[in-house]
């Protein structure tokens, strides 16, 4: 049997309630608290990008309702796509991990290649009226391939810097994709969770310092030697020293959260969101729904977010303790990838970090992300699922016996 790390231990020691982290021994063969999760975070995510989009939708399209049928559709698409991959065993996606690499990796080519320009971003691919955003399934594909890679060389990892720096090139190659788009927010989250994971499969804390060390600056120097990051920065700093020029996003942020106040203005009642905040169902539908509902607002998706990261996280130490390896390192990559993301979404809106242009997980218009994100909660499922018939059928062994 493989030693647990330390870093591993620390979540091994970790107790919730029930209701949150229920046993995996119970009858039930699925754990029906992610679907609840994800559909209030359906409904909040409907309800204000209905409330937001309205006046730039009547202005742009002449229907109010534009972006809110959309986003009906994608929810509908993420909820049918997310049913064909519950169905796929945890075997399949390791078997395939290489190939879905792959797909990642030509995804992010052919983007560059034909993809369509947005305010000097080429991120999406477009396929009649649908648009894809190849980051998005890239990340996913990613993690995924990460998981396997740990699964099958983790004592490499463990006692060899090269295994430790094999999947840090291949995540370099990704990133050197991502960039030319540019997309640096979404190689900050990959490059976060993938140290993460590292981590915890045992990689040494030199190994994990030194890369760190370095990753952090490579982004520094991105953002200093790139004059449109630089102005981000400069003007996420202060804001107000330019609030109608680099740095009028984020103040009209800023504003939105203060009238929020504890209890908010009331659904339907921001002034922002009429044009004076740009994407605002978007990058910044939370400033809005702290502008709508306050601090009680952000505080109920903070809480739903947090007891989804906190269940994966738990889900990943309980398939590696039943030496599901791949199950648990797949587990632990969505529970990073999903923490950081929502983190650094609401630390944009509310000028805690520089803006990224990373969608709030199943709540953000988007339907790339959309449909992302609910495989990756299906995802979940299905690892929650095969450990539950796993102990059911130790349990009816047990019995005949």
């Amino acid at each position: 049997m493989t030693t647990l790390t330390p870093s591993f231990n620390v979540f091994k020691q970790l107790k919730l309630p029930m209701w949150i982290a229920p046993k995996t021994q119970d009858a039930v063969t699925f754990d029906r608290t992610y679907i609840v999760i994800a559909v209030l975070m359906y409904m909040i995510g409907l309800v204000m990008v209905a409330s937001s989009s309205m006046p730039v939708a009547e202005k742009l399209f002449n229907n109010p309702f534009h972006f809110v049928i959309r986003h009906v559709i994608y929810i509908g698409l993420s909820v049918i796509i997310a049913a064909v991959f519950l169905t796929m065993p945890m075997h399949k996606w390791k078997e395939y991990s290489g190939n879905f690499l792959l797909a990642a990796i030509a995804l992010l080519v052919l983007v560059l290649l034909v993809g369509r320009t947005v305010n000097g971003s080429t991120r999406w691919l477009v396929l009649g009226p649908i648009t894809v955003q190849a980051a998005e399934p890239a990340k996913l594909f990613f993690f995924c391939y990460l998981a396997s890679y740990l699964v099958r060389r983790r004592t490499e990892v463990m006692e060899h810097v090269k295994g430790f720096y094999k999947p840090l090139i291949v995540f370099g190659v990704l990133a050197f994709l991502l960039l030319n788009q540019p997309d640096l927010g979404t190689v900050v989250v990959m490059f976060v969770t993938t140290i993460g994971l590292l981590f915890l499969a045992g990689a040494k804390l030199w190994q994990f310092l030194a890369v760190s060390a370095v990753g952090i600056s490579a982004i520094v120097a991105l953002a200093v030697f790139t004059p449109y990051r630089w102005r981000r920065i400069t003007s996420f700093l202060d804001p107000w020293a330019d609030p109608f020029g680099s740095g009028y996003q984020l103040t009209q942020s800023l504003m939105a959260y203060g009238r929020g106040e504890v209890f908010g203005q009331g659904l339907g009642n921001s002034i922002q969101k009429l044009e004076y905040l740009p994407e605002a169902h978007t990058d910044f539908v939370m400033a809005i729904l702290a502008e709508e509902f306050g601090f009680i607002g952000i505080s109920i998706v903070l809480f739903l977010s947090m007891i989804l990261v906190l269940k994966a996280l738990l889900l990943g130490r309980e398939a590696l303790n039943r030496e599901k390896y791949f199950e648990g390192f797949f587990a632990y990559g969505i529970g990073i990838w999903m923490s950081f993301q929502t983190a650094v979404n609401i630390g944009a809106s509310a000028g805690i970090v520089p803006t990224k242009g990373l969608t709030m997980p199943l709540i953000s218009y988007g339907g790339s992300s959309m449909i992302i994100m609910t495989i990756a909660v299906v995802v979940l499922i299905r690892i929650d699922h095969e450990l539950r018939l796993q102990s059911l059928q130790a349990t009816k062994k047990g019995g005949q016996t």
